[in-house]
C-alpha cells in the first residue's frame, strides 16, 4: 500500500502531466490559427482576435506589441513558415 506521501507525489506528477499536455495543445492550437490571426491583423481586425489568444501569442513571442498595436515577431514569423511549409508538403 502506498504512502500518503507517495500517492501526493504521484497526484503532483499526473498534475504537472496534464498541465504539460493542456499547454502543448494549446500551443498547437494558437500555431494552427496563427495564420488567420497574422490575416487580420494586416487587415486592421485585430478585434477579432480573442483577448487571450493574443496574451498566449505575447508569451509566446509570436506576437509582441509595437506603438499601441500588434505586430508579428521574428520568431512568429518562423512559426507561420513552418506552418506553411507543413501544409505543402
Amino acid at each position: 500500500m502506498a504512502s500518503t506521501s507517495q500517492q501526493q507525489q504521484q497526484l503532483q506528477a499526473t498534475r504537472a502531466a496534464q498541465k504539460a499536455a493542456d499547454a502543448a495543445e494549446k500551443r498547437e492550437r494558437l500555431k494552427r490559427a496563427l495564420p488567420a490571426t497574422v490575416e487580420l491583423l494586416q487587415s486592421r481586425q485585430a478585434d477579432r482576435i480573442d483577448d487571450r489568444d493574443i496574451d498566449a501569442y505575447v508569451d509566446l513571442n509570436w506576437l509582441e506589441w509595437h506603438g499601441g498595436g500588434l505586430r508579428l515577431t521574428i520568431t512568429g514569423r518562423n512559426v507561420c513558415a513552418q506552418s506553411a511549409a507543413t501544409a505543402v508538403a
